[in-house]
């Protein structure tokens, strides 16, 4: 008889962090924070299929990738701007593609977005010149 496997099927945070480019080339730094948890009903395949660190084995590289996707079609300033718009696009993303590896996301927000020093630094001279 094989021995039992035990899961932890209670929502548990997880943050990401991505670096990516937006649509005016722009580096950024993306802090992104996940509730989720695995479908008690798909353990059996997760185990059979990525084992006990499937959470280590999926988020990272689907957070990367749809980060990377959605960072690229707004501009720096957009990112700010329509944050709660950039922010329900990953989401509405990650909980479809986290779904095919028998996982759930509960609540994703984005933490932190920090902007590479040359941005900052021309944000910061346009606000000197117009005062």
């Amino acid at each position: 008889l094989d021995d039992p496997k035990m899961f932890d099927v209670r929502l548990r945070p997880r943050v990401l962090n991505t670096m990516t480019g937006t649509k005016d080339l722009q580096m950024v730094n993306i802090r992104l924070r996940v509730l989720f948890r695995p479908l008690p009903e798909r353990l059996p395949s997760i185990y059979r299929e990525l084992g006990f660190d499937y959470d280590e084995r999926v988020l990272p590289s689907i957070s990367n990738e749809i980060l990377k996707a959605v960072v690229a079609e707004f501009k720096a300033e957009e990112l700010i701007q329509k944050r709660d718009i950039v922010s329900h696009r990953i989401a509405e993303l990650m909980m479809e593609k986290v779904a095919t590896f028998g996982l759930e996301i509960r609540d994703l927000s984005l933490v932190d977005i920090q902007f590479g020093k040359d941005f900052m630094t021309a944000v910061e001279a346009k606000q000197v010149a117009q005062q």
